[in-house]
C-alpha cells in the first residue's frame, strides 16, 4: 500500500473514531446525570416532581429536533452542521454545570439535546461518505453502533466516579474537552460533504419539531401526572395533530423536510420500527437494572457502574466483531430476528430477580444475553434505515432512525415505569421495589417479542445491511 493510500486510511478511521464519539457523548449525556441527582437536588431546590426535568429537557429537545438535524445536515453540508452541534452541545454543558437555580440547569439541558440532534443525523451522513459503498461499511457501522450503549453504561460508570471524587457540575464539564478535541481534529479527519441546493421547509420545520416535542412531553410526563391527566391528554392531541399537520405539508412541500416517497421502500420502515422498539425494550432494562443494582442489591453508584461493565464489554465485542461476520452470512432478518429473541429471554431471565439476590447468579448471566442480543439486532436495523436512502437524504434518514430510536425509548420507558408503579402500588420495602422492577423486565421483553414477530413479518432477506431497498426508491421522483 503507498503511503498516501496508507495516510488516507488512518484519516477515514480518525474520522469513524470522532463520529463514534459522537454516538458515544450524545447517549452519554442521557445517563451520565442519574447518580447526580441528590446532589442536584439538595443544591438546586428542585422539588421531586421536577427534578426528572433534568433528564426530560435533554430528551425532549433531541427527539424534537432530530428531523430538523438531519434536514440541516443535506442542506448545509455534514461536516458544517456536526461542528455546529458540538459548538451547541458544549455551551449548553457550560451553561448546565454553572446553572444556580433550577431554570437555568432546565435551559442547559435542553441546549444539550439541541445540539445533539444536530450532531447525530450529520454523524451518520458523515459515516456513510466515508465508508459507503466499500467493504468495510459494516464494520464502521459496527463501531457506531457499539458507541450507543457503551456511552450509556459508561455515563453511569463516570457519572458515579465525577459525583463521589469531584461534584455534580462536572458529570456536564466532561463533555467539553470532548467537544473541543472534536472540534480540532475533525477538519483534517472529516470529509466536506457539500450540502444539496433548497431551502428548509419552515412550517414543516415548525409542526414536526413541536409535534415530536409535544408528543414526547406527553410521554415522557406520563407516569408522573398520570396517562388521564389533561396535561398529557393535550400533550398527546397537539402532538397528534401537529405531526398530522406535518405530513399534510410534506405532501404538499416543494422541498419538504421529509420526502414521503422514502416510505416507499419497505424496508425502511420495518428497519426503523426495529430501532423503534429496540429502544423501547433496552432503555427500561438499562433503567431499571441500575435500580436495582442500588435499592435492593445496596450497591453505591460506583460500584453500580461498574457492575454494568462486563455487558458493555460484550456489546462492543458482539457489534464490532460476531455481528458483521454473521450479518454476511446470514443476512438482515436472521441476524434482527436472533438478536430481539435473545434480548427477550434475557429481559425474561431477569423477570425473576429476588430482594435477596446475587449480582453474580441474577443479573450478570440475564444482562449478558439480553447485551449480546442487542449487539446482534442493532447494527443491521441501523445500517439498513440508513442504506436504504439516497445519498442526498442521508441526513434525513438519519434523523429518522435517531428519531425512531428516542421516541422508543421514551414510549418504553415510559410504560414499563408505569407497569413498574402499579405492581408495587403503595408496597413499601425491597420485596415491593423488587416486585416493580421484576414486571418491568418482563415488560420490556414482552416488547422485545412484539419487534421480533414485526420483524418476522415486515423484514425482507437482505444479505447486507441497506443492500435492498436503494434501488426502488430511486425511481421514486423527488419531492414524491
Amino acid at each position: 500500500m503507498s503511503q498516501p493510500t496508507a495516510a488516507a486510511s488512518r484519516r477515514r478511521w480518525l474520522g469513524l473514531a470522532l463520529i463514534a464519539a459522537a454516538q458515544f457523548v450524545v447517549i452519554m449525556d442521557t445517563s451520565i446525570i442519574g447518580v447526580a441527582l441528590p446532589e442536584m437536588q439538595a443544591e438546586l431546590g428542585f422539588t421531586p416532581e421536577s427534578l426528572s426535568w433534568v433528564f426530560n429537557a435533554y430528551v425532549v429537545a433531541f427527539g424534537g429536533l432530530l428531523l430538523l438535524g438531519g434536514r440541516l445536515s443535506d442542506l448545509f453540508g455534514a461536516r458544517r452542521v456536526f461542528l455546529a452541534g458540538w459548538g451547541i452541545l458544549a455551551l449548553g454543558s457550560v451553561l448546565a454545570g454553572a446553572a444556580t437555580g433550577v431554570g437555568m440547569e432546565i435551559a442547559g439541558r435542553a441546549v444539550q439535546g439541541a445540539g445533539a440532534a444536530l450532531i447525530a443525523p450529520a454523524a451518520l451522513s458523515l459515516l456513510m461518505a466515508l465508508f459507503g459503498g466499500t467493504p468495510q461499511l459494516p464494520k464502521a457501522f459496527a463501531v457506531y453502533g457499539a458507541a450507543a450503549p457503551i456511552g450509556g453504561t459508561a455515563g453511569v460508570f463516570l457519572g458515579g466516579v465525577l459525583t463521589e471524587y469531584a461534584s455534580w457540575p462536572w458529570v456536564f464539564y466532561i463533555t467539553v474537552p470532548i467537544a473541543l478535541a472534536v472540534v480540532l481534529l475533525a477538519p483534517g479527519a472529516l470529509p466536506r460533504v457539500p450540502g444539496q441546493r433548497g431551502s428548509v421547509d419552515v412550517l414543516g420545520a415548525v409542526t414536526g419539531t413541536a409535534g415530536l416535542a409535544a408528543l414526547v412531553y406527553g410521554i415522557v410526563r406520563a407516569p408522573e401526572a398520570g396517562w388521564a391527566s389533561l396535561e398529557v391528554l393535550v400533550a398527546l392531541a397537539a402532538g397528534v395533530i401537529l405531526l398530522g399537520l406535518f405530513f399534510v405539508v410534506q405532501r404538499k412541500a416543494r422541498q419538504p423536510l421529509l420526502r414521503l416517497g422514502i416510505f416507499r421502500t419497505p424496508q425502511l420502515g420495518a428497519a426503523n420500527t426495529a430501532q423503534l422498539l429496540l429502544g423501547a425494550a433496552w432503555v427500561p432494562m438499562w433503567f431499571f437494572l441500575n435500580l436495582y443494582l442500588q435499592q435492593v442489591l445496596g450497591a453505591g453508584s460506583f460500584a453500580a457502574g461498574a457492575a454494568l461493565l462486563p455487558m458493555t464489554v460484550l456489546i462492543v465485542i458482539g457489534m464490532t466483531t460476531v455481528a458483521p461476520r454473521l450479518l454476511a452470512r446470514f443476512g438482515v432478518k436472521p441476524l434482527i430476528i436472533a438478536g430481539f429473541a435473545l434480548l427477550a429471554a434475557g429481559l425474561v431471565w431477569l423477570g425473576f430477580v429476588r430482594p435477596d439476590g446475587n449480582y453474580v447468579v441474577d443479573v450478570l448471566p440475564a444482562s449478558l444475553v439480553a447485551a449480546f442480543g442487542m449487539a446482534l439486532a442493532f447494527i443491521p436495523s441501523l445500517g439498513t434505515a440508513i442504506g436504504v436512502a439516497r445519498p442526498e437524504e442521508t441526513g434525513v434518514a438519519s434523523g429518522l432512525v435517531n428519531t425512531s430510536y428516542q421516541i422508543g425509548s421514551a414510549v418504553g420507558l415510559a410504560a414499563v415505569t408505569a407497569l413498574s408503579s402499579a405492581v408495587v402500588g403503595t408496597g413499601t420495602g425491597v420485596v415491593a421495589l423488587t416486585g416493580g422492577y421484576s414486571a418491568a423486565f418482563l415488560g420490556a421483553a414482552a416488547i422485545a417479542v412484539v419487534g421480533g414477530l414485526i420483524a418476522l413479518v415486515t423484514l425482507r432477506g437482505a444479505k447486507q445491511a441497506g443492500e435492498t431497498g436503494a434501488a426502488q426508491d430511486e425511481q421514486v421522483p423527488v419531492g414524491a
